[in-house]
């Protein structure tokens, strides 16, 4: 049954034991399961993965999923988990990433038993010391956790480091890419062996909470494919639409019912 097949997720948020209001909606003195009210926790049962793309895409844009628009109680939770100190969300998050990390790795010609590698976008060191700690490493150690649970060959990866780079909300979209290139570096070190290219191989995902222009998809790409890694896709939590423009779509894919029956998988892990 659909209940028993996200029951696990859930549980998940069941199981947060956060202050105050409801970390989806905000909605206070009303019946909290530790955390999350039950609108808020049937609607992210609900999500399900699906292919979306700026408009137009940056150039090395990859193929990117998502698991829902960036709004209402998905976004509610990224900020009460980024912006607010609630950390223990960042379990039922990963779980929701594993599902767009399964579609995106599904489309890319992946299946289970090929190896496969997360890789979050990272945080400057400031933006790690305000959110005490790196919010995206977290979120993928989680998702590798439910991955690994349904069956996936999964393991997380960090080879870039990004340096400071200017608040983004300031910036065009030109901007965004130009910023977001010049500060990501490849920890050569850790990825390479003389004379034998990258040790990266297998489907490489890059993953991150939120694409709203792509820049940042699209410069983590380039700047792994520098490296001799080749993107498979992108897997995100939440998609933004700017205002006046579609920025954000959801596309019709072939394999759409594959998709969703993989996101069941991985919510499920006795399934796997």
């Amino acid at each position: 049954m659909r209940t028993a097949r996200w029951y696990r997720l859930g549980a998940d948020l069941a199981d947060l034991v956060l202050p105050g209001a409801c970390a989806g909606c905000g909605a206070e003195r009303v019946p909290l399961r530790f955390g999350a009210c039950a609108d808020c926790v049937a609607f992210l049962e609900a999500l399900t993965p699906f292919a979306t793309a700026p408009v137009p895409p940056p150039p090395g844009m990859p193929f990117c999923t998502a698991v829902g628009p960036y709004a209402g109680p998905l976004r509610g939770a990224l900020l009460a988990y980024k912006e607010r100190g609630r950390h223990r969300l960042a379990r039922p998050l990963g779980s929701l990433l594993a599902v767009s990390v399964a579609a995106a790795a599904r489309q890319g010609g992946a299946d289970r038993g090929t190896p496969l590698r997360l890789i979050p976008v990272p945080s400057t060191a400031a933006a790690v010391r305000a959110r005490h700690g790196d919010h995206m490493a977290r979120l993928a150690t989680h998702a590798v956790r439910r991955l690994r649970a349904a069956g996936w060959n999964a393991d997380v990866s960090q080879p870039l480091r990004a340096l400071p780079r200017p608040d983004s909300a300031s910036l065009d979209v030109t901007a965004r890419a130009v910023a977001a290139e010049n500060s990501l570096r490849i920890r050569a070190t850790r990825i390479r062996i003389p004379g034998r290219g990258s040790t990266m191989r297998g489907t490489l995902i890059v993953v991150d909470d939120i694409v709203t222009t792509g820049a940042t998809l699209a410069a983590v790409a380039r700047r792994l494919r520098e490296a001799d890694m080749q993107v498979t896709g992108a897997a995100v939590l939440a998609a933004t639409r700017l205002r006046g423009r579609r920025s954000a779509i959801r596309v019709r894919s072939p394999t759409a019912g594959a998709t969703r029956a993989e996101s069941h998988q991985v919510r499920s892990p006795n399934e796997g």
